[in-house]
């Protein structure tokens, strides 16, 4: 299974202490594979740096850079599905090009993917995504 995880998500994965450190195990543990690009491993880096540390970013992008079941791959179509907040577009269009079963979000500006009938981006919460995986 293929995922796209919008920073919310990631954020909220980091810190051992989170509930939602989960995400970070199942993707260690082989669960998924997480679907990045250049743009989204960007501002990965930027906002982990902002909520964390330098250093922390830096750990996380080598973790993602040597993660046998990370998926490096670059859109090479702008759909622009995503009104709201158009910087989230990077995520959908990820999501499209690399054929990601799922994108992880609790950003409420995904929900207008969920009424369009193509292309299919499958946008479930962090709560669904742990359903999915069977973890409840």
């Amino acid at each position: 299974m293929r995922i796209v995880v919008d920073t919310n998500c990631l954020l909220a994965s980091i810190p051992p202490q989170s509930g939602y450190y989960w995400l970070y195990q199942s993707f260690t543990d082989g669960k998924f594979d997480w679907l990045v690009s250049n743009e989204i491993l960007t501002e990965y880096e930027e906002k982990i740096t902002d909520r964390y540390s330098g250093k922390a970013a830096t750990l996380v992008l080598n973790i993602l850079s040597a993660a046998p079941n990370v998926i490096f791959t670059e859109p090479s179509f702008k759909w622009q599905l995503i009104i709201g907040d158009p910087d989230d577009n990077k995520f959908a269009d990820l999501a499209v090009s690399g054929n990601a079963s799922y994108l992880v979000t609790n950003d409420k500006d995904f929900n207008v993917l969920k009424s369009i009938d193509f292309p299919v981006v499958n946008v479930v919460s962090i709560h669904e995504f742990k359903d999915i995986l069977g973890l409840n």
